[in-house]
């Protein structure tokens, strides 16, 4: 069975860091790509980062260059995504996806599977 598994997330003050794992089983690591999403209450699903995992690309939101960092454990399954600096605004739940494809998907629709959500609040 196919499984990503979301964890790391927490509670957090301003300008404090968290570090997710999305740890994939059940499809070929290395040839998919996989994002990490976020929803805050009343807004819609926003694509945060993706690693495309064959070739090591590496994408940001603008929202979040400069502050997080997306990587990826090949042998362990393993997707992270270290977030320092953090901001009331980056509360939300955060959710893992993966693709198989080379070019960045435009919808969210087009990613193969997806993991549940982990809660991350920042406070003020």
């Amino acid at each position: 069975d196919v499984q990503l598994q979301a964890s790391g997330g927490g509670f957090v003050q301003a300008g404090g860091s968290l570090r997710l794992s999305c740890a994939a089983s059940g499809f070929s690591f290395n040839d998919y790509a996989v994002a990490w999403f976020r929803q805050a209450p009343g807004e819609g699903r926003e694509a945060v980062s993706t690693i495309f995992n064959s070739d090591g690309r590496t994408y940001y939101a603008n929202s979040v260059k400069g502050r997080f960092t997306i990587s990826s454990d090949n042998v362990e399954n393993v997707v992270y995504l270290q977030m320092n600096s953090l901001k009331p605004e980056d509360t939300a739940v955060y959710y893992c996806a993966a693709f198989r494809g080379h070019l960045l998907p435009n919808r969210a629709s087009e990613y193969d599977y997806w993991g549940q959500g982990t809660q991350v609040t920042v406070s003020s």
